[in-house]
């Protein structure tokens, strides 16, 4: 159906004024490419359906720097993230509840035998939670976005990296929140090892893991063509 639509339009366009002063246009000219186009953009300077070359324009084609590019991207993905509020307090209740599930199940634990293997068990619990939490939670990002992201990648808007850079970042903030609600319910609850510095080496960790996992889910994003293909 939709290339039935495409070909009605470029039948309704081919009859159309526009079309016939382009094809008279063109007949003047003698030669082929270079030539054709630079009398088509002198017939048409005036011509508001016309795109004009841009003062600024680098060689690659991109109307803005790359700075630009990242500052505008960035804002418009941190506006994003503001616009849904309650998606992040249900992320941070969601860790809370989960820490201090595993909090509760492991707690009190003492330097016995019994202690160290249940103390391994809470650790395991920390790694699975942070990455399969981390991973699914991001995991539909880019594949959400990705027409809208081709469309303006193909109307050469912004680079990829700017595009890349510009949503991470706009989300890293979350993704060092929800490590450290996680490791300040459960390591106090579990009875790890005490000490300022034991703490913020565990919290670290937790943090490098959690982000790792960020972009193994961003990975999969990119390299899936639907969400429900990423899920799988």
């Amino acid at each position: 159906e939709c290339r039935e639509t495409i070909k009605k339009i470029c039948d309704s366009f081919a009859v159309s004024p526009i079309a016939r002063d382009i094809i008279e246009t063109a007949s003047l000219v003698n030669g082929a490419g270079v030539g054709i186009e630079l009398a088509r953009a002198k017939h048409h300077a005036n011509d508001p359906y016309f795109l004009q070359p841009m003062d600024g324009v680098d060689s690659t084609g991109y109307r803005a720097s790359w700075w630009t590019q990242f500052y505008c991207i960035l804002w418009r993905s941190w506006l994003s993230v503001l616009k849904d509020p309650m998606l992040v307090k249900v992320r941070l209740l969601q860790t809370a509840m989960v820490a201090s599930l595993i909090g509760s199940i492991y707690f009190g634990q003492v330097l016995d035998q019994d202690g160290v293997m249940n103390i391994n068990g809470s650790l395991f619990l920390f790694l699975t939670n942070m990455t399969f939490q981390n991973v699914f939670a991001v995991i539909n990002v880019f594949s959400a976005e990705l027409p809208v992201f081709l469309r303006e990648k193909r109307s050469r808007l912004y680079r990829v990296d700017t595009y890349f850079l510009g949503k991470t970042i706009a989300e890293l903030p979350l993704f060092i929140a929800v490590p450290f609600v996680f490791t300040s319910i459960t390591y106090p609850m579990i009875g790890l090892k005490a000490g300022v510095s034991h703490y913020l080496t565990t919290l670290f960790i937790v943090t490098l893991v959690a982000n790792v996992s960020t972009s193994f889910g961003y990975l999969i994003s990119c390299a899936s063509s639907s969400i429900s293909m990423a899920l799988s």
